[in-house]
């Protein structure tokens, strides 16, 4: 019998929804979970090396997020830049939406104007601003996306990145990673575990609600990833892997080997990992707790058990562990 969507339903107190990153940033709380023992622990992320298998590797996602969502109007107009095609024509999601029309022109400020070249299928805007996103005149309008059960907070920018983000192009943070920190990275790599890079820019499909009832139904978005040389080399030199966030394990899982060992490429990847799937390359997973009916939470539970993964949310709940992107850290071994 196929998934459906609610199988992957369950509740959570609101108040349980983190709206600020614990202070330092590994001192979230951390739940283990042994999937052999099916015992689970709690404790703190700054002692995640106490649990780590003996010289595995971390695969971490160095994408950053950049500053997509413009702002006019005290809030009240707003441009979601989805996809630059260009300096100044971008893909965009708008509000209000009747003020972007095709053909029309949008005054967003004295000086900055927006003009409608096409509404698409899904609603979004193909908009050509009268300024490129770099002009000096847009730095001022720029925020941080923080997805929308968190309250908008522009001081918390920062924390909404990685500490080893390197290349612009998520819409959303890779969260499982918002946890390390430079000395934590360092005593880990101390102690045998390194740290290795891949890139995949986070899309909103990443949030889209899953509209499907059947699971199988359901389209995934895809994102844009990329492992070079150097990185597939390393990939090639490891014991095992432990994915840092639901987003290195697309790549991971996603990137094509030859004769076992991982190759230098970049693309689209679409892949929809559902329980059932049998994963290839990922040994461990350091994740966030998830949303209801999210495609995250579906992963998560390829990787466990649909079972037991409801066990362990259930004993994050009782326990008051900080939920989604702000919150606290799991690993699965």
């Amino acid at each position: 019998m196929s998934l459906t969507l609610d199988d992957f339903d369950y509740d959570l107190p609101e108040e349980l929804i983190a709206q600020k990153p614990a202070t330092p940033r590994d001192h979230s709380r951390l739940l283990v979970y042994d999937r052999t023992s099916k015992k689970i622990t709690d404790d703190y992320f700054y002692n995640i090396g106490d649990y780590l298998p003996e010289r595995t590797s971390l695969v971490v996602n160095n994408s950053k997020v950049e500053k997509c969502r413009l702002l006019f109007n005290d809030g009240k107009m707003e441009v979601f830049v989805t996809k630059a095609m260009d300096d100044k024509t971008v893909e965009a999601m708008v509000r209000p939406g009747k003020k972007f029309k095709t053909g029309k022109k949008t005054e967003l400020t004295d000086q900055v104007s927006a003009e409608t070249l096409e509404v698409t299928e899904d609603g979004l805007r193909i908009v050509q601003l009268s300024h490129s996103l770099d002009d000096p005149l847009l730095e001022s309008h720029k925020y941080t996306p923080f997805p929308p059960y968190i309250e908008r907070d522009e001081s918390l920018s920062d924390r909404y990145q990685t500490v080893y983000a390197k290349d612009q192009g998520s819409k959303a943070a890779p969260t499982a990673g918002l946890h390390f920190t430079p000395e934590l990275i360092e005593k880990l790599e101390n102690q045998g575990i390194e740290k290795k890079e891949v890139t995949l820019h986070v899309g909103l499909g990443t949030f889209a609600p899953v509209k499907a009832d059947k699971i199988d139904d359901h389209i995934m978005h895809s994102e844009w990833y990329q492992i070079t040389k150097n990185q597939a080399d390393a990939l090639n030199q490891t014991r095992s892997i432990t994915a840092v966030g639901t987003t290195s394990v697309r790549v991971i899982e996603s990137v094509p080997k030859e004769e076992g060992n991982f190759k230098a490429c970049s693309g689209e990847t679409d892949i929809f990992i559902t329980p059932g799937y049998e994963f290839k390359s990922v040994d461990h997973l350091i994740t966030n707790f998830h949303l209801p009916k999210s495609t995250l939470l579906m992963l998560v539970s390829a990787f466990s058990s649909l079972g037991e993964v409801k066990r362990i949310y259930n004993h994050a709940v009782q326990e008051k562990y900080r939920f989604y992107s702000f919150g606290d850290a799991m690993l699965i071994l």
